[in-house]
């Protein structure tokens, strides 16, 4: 798959993700939905964040990117960056969905979100053998 495709059925992905989270906010009521309603609002909207985030940070970071860094490495980057952005703003509104959102696990989940994200951006991979 080329970058080309790749940004293409991202952006068409995209933007399907947040038709279907607005037909669900505008056209489902909360009181009725049931959980059904709840896991396709939550997860249209994550994977529109995703998908965002994905390829407004891939667009940002190639033009910062040097020749002999290999693109697709980015792309793979900025991809997990939008995924754990994802998973950071659906798990505060879930926990603010059920009351649980106190300054004390935002705080929490905010520093868990930033020290992954500093292993992203680091990008270094361990093993085992550089302990042994």
């Amino acid at each position: 798959m080329t970058l080309k495709q790749y940004l293409s059925l991202m952006a068409t992905g995209t933007v399907m993700c947040w038709v279907a989270w607005l037909f669900i906010l505008f056209n489902i009521s909360p009181e009725q939905a049931g959980l059904l309603g709840f896991t396709f609002f939550y997860t249209s909207l994550f994977l529109g964040i995703v998908g965002v985030f994905s390829v407004i940070g891939f667009m940002i970071k190639k033009k910062k990117i040097d020749q002999e860094e290999i693109i697709f490495r980015q792309v793979k980057k900025t991809f997990k960056q939008g995924v754990l952005f994802g998973l950071f703003v659906v798990l505060s509104l879930v926990l603010l969905q059920f009351n649980l959102l106190f300054w004390w696990n935002a705080i929490l989940l905010a520093l868990i979100y930033l020290l992954l994200e500093g292993a992203i951006v680091s990008g270094r991979k361990y093993s085992n053998r550089d302990y042994v």
